[in-house]
């Protein structure tokens, strides 16, 4: 059943293909047929094939879709501009189309009827969906008497479109869509954003740069912006109104989600927050805290300098991806990367490996010798029966201790911010070290990484405390991108850390000393203040400090420049190791746990 229908989709699409195909003369064209579109009016779906395929033998479709990117960027209302589009595109399309083919005047009848059919009172809800409606309801000559009676704005804006019919370049059409926004839609908009010179001034990687920092280089930056124009062209192409199609800005290419733009976005704050929300679980994985969860700790965490961030628990896109988008093979292939170092550096990573563990393990031999003290139950001493109502001394007994592994629970802490992105196989493999010793003598540890990409501090968990050694291969899924709040990434990790069962509990961060999050706003977010510098230092030591309060140990490893030394010795004290070549790496973190295992 399932292959028949798979057949059947595939014939949908081909028959979609090869009719746009055909109208535009060029069979290299790269479309994405909507099949779900056909499947409630074919009309509809074969209408917008047409119209594809003849915008892109007399038009330039990229050429459009930059404009419309760059309008949205400025904060042209998305939707709004993106109905306007569509309208302008099939005014303009249409007498070149018609007069070329027959045919193309019946397919279109039927396929107004059944938009007007499906949607007119979705259409009815907003002013371009009202034009649109009133531009349908014109072609197939309905209720003309009435129409000319309707609101004199809506006529305004269909006779301004109704003058792209003769529209002879692209030019031409993306001044005709900028005049009509700018005039009846949003008459403030050149005098708070610039005029169409000024709009088409803007970069395209600008746009890409001003939403994802400094999360992907130059040539991923510029394949986000063409698979985006890619959608953004399709989308154009429509009439059809489908809710549940996501929007351009929602789907997997990496370009900012705003849905309708501008001030009107910001003032919806709940729906904004919820957006960024999806776009953080977009591109770094859901989360795996239920929703009461996340809000507890976002609420009992994010206060003070933190005030208004949000933490985000993930087990990491390549485990709990939304979609597989471009993130998605960003993270397999730097996973790739850190698996490759790995093996180019095998000998010394399972030496070192080996030295640690065989540290611990002798450790915790001496721990597991057995000790005697006096006790008021145990063994009976016969030579101190003596005592015996002479003295207050009632511990005549001798009792066994013996220590073992379960008194121990680790935490590692890698700091997963963009200034780490030189040295993201090495410290990797660092925290595969660490891990991979701890597993060895079966000390329970988890290993997490941090990073704040716009409100959001994301905690990546590689690994949970009682999970198996299988998952340490899963730290070279460690990937380095964004800003870095070291004190709430802390604090978010010690608050379960402190409240397991165990008596000693160690934290290890690997970080550069640098805590550094510019506070960046973007639409949809909260406003949060900027976390540098001194105040940002001082913040990440009250943190360490307040956690070694509570009874944990915490070892800063410094995986930094050596102009930051001394920011990394204010932070964590004198519990910091500087390891600059990886074959003494084994040496000096042993040396630290053994320490605390002594202890």
């Amino acid at each position: 059943m399932a292959d028949v229908i798979d057949e059947h989709r595939m014939e949908i699409e081909n028959r979609i293909k090869n009719l746009c195909c055909s109208v535009s003369g060029d069979y290299s064209l790269d479309i994405k047929p909507d099949v779900e579109t056909y499947a409630k009016s074919k009309y509809i779906a074969l209408y917008d094939a047409i119209k594809q395929g003849a915008f892109g033998k007399y038009f330039d479709s990229r050429q459009l879709s930059l404009y419309l990117m760059k309008k949205i960027y400025m904060s042209a209302k998305e939707k709004p501009l993106m109905e306007l589009a569509q309208l302008c595109v099939d005014t303009a399309v249409y007498p070149l189309i018609a007069g070329e083919r027959l045919g193309i005047d019946d397919i279109r009848e039927k396929a107004f009827a059944d938009i007007l059919k499906y949607q007119e009172y979705i259409m009815d809800q907003n002013y371009f969906g009202q034009v649109k409606c009133t531009m349908i309801k014109q072609y197939l000559k309905l209720d003309q008497e009435q129409m000319s009676k309707e609101n004199d704005d809506i006529w305004c804006a269909v006779h301004e479109i109704d003058k792209l019919q003769n529209a002879k370049d692209t030019e031409e059409i993306i001044e005709g869509i900028d005049r009509i926004y700018n005039q009846v839609f949003d008459q403030t908009f050149e005098e708070k954003h610039g005029d169409l010179g000024h709009v088409l001034s803007i970069e395209p990687l600008e746009i890409a740069r001003a939403s994802w920092q400094e999360c992907v280089d130059d040539e991923q930056m510029e394949d986000i912006i063409k698979k985006y124009l890619a959608n953004l062209d399709d989308d154009m192409m429509r009439l059809d109104i489908n809710e549940s199609r996501k929007k351009p800005f929602e789907n997997e290419n990496g370009i900012i989600d705003a849905d309708d733009g501008g001030s009107d976005f910001l003032d919806k704050d709940r729906e904004a927050v919820q957006k960024v929300a999806e776009y953080v679980e977009l591109n770094y994985g859901k989360t795996c805290l239920t929703d009461l969860e996340k809000e507890r700790q976002s609420r009992n965490l994010c206060k003070g300098i933190h005030s208004k961030c949000m933490l985000h628990f993930t087990e990491g896109i390549l485990h709990a991806p939304v979609i597989k988008n471009n993130q998605y093979r960003f993270c397999q292939l730097q996973y790739e990367k850190n698996r490759m170092y790995y093996y180019n550096n095998h000998w010394i990573v399972k030496r070192n490996i080996a030295v640690l563990a065989d540290t611990l393990t002798k450790a915790l031999v001496l721990r597991q010798e057995e000790e005697r003290c006096r006790s008021l139950s145990g063994t009976l001493i016969p030579a101190r029966m003596w005592k015996l109502s002479r003295t207050d001394d009632a511990k005549l007994f001798d009792k066994k201790l013996r220590s073992d592994n379960t008194e121990f629970v680790v935490d590692i802490l890698l700091d997963a911010s963009g200034s780490q992105a030189k040295r993201q196989s090495q410290v990797a493999i660092q925290g595969y070290m660490i891990s991979k010793a701890l597993s060895k003598v079966g000390i329970a540890h988890r290993v997490s990484s941090y990073s704040t990409f716009w409100d959001h501090t994301i905690i990546h968990r590689f690994r949970d405390y009682d999970d198996g050694k299988d998952k340490n291969i899963r730290i070279f899924e460690y990937r380095a991108s964004a800003n870095n709040r070291d004190g709430l990434a802390i604090k978010a990790v010690c608050d379960t850390l402190s409240k397991r069962s165990e008596d000693n509990k160690i934290l290890i961060v690997l970080s550069d000393g640098k805590p550094n999050d510019m506070g960046t706003n973007r639409p949809g977010t909260r406003k949060i203040k900027p976390y540098t510098g001194e105040e940002a230092i001082k913040d990440t030591a009250f943190e360490v400090r307040r956690t070694r309060a509570l009874g944990v140990s915490v070892l800063g490893i410094f995986a930094g420049s050596e102009e930051d030394l001394p920011a990394e010795k204010k932070i964590y004290g004198k519990d910091f190791a500087y390891i600059r070549n990886i074959s003494n790496f084994s040496r000096i973190v042993g040396t630290y746990l053994r320490r605390q295992l002594d202890k």
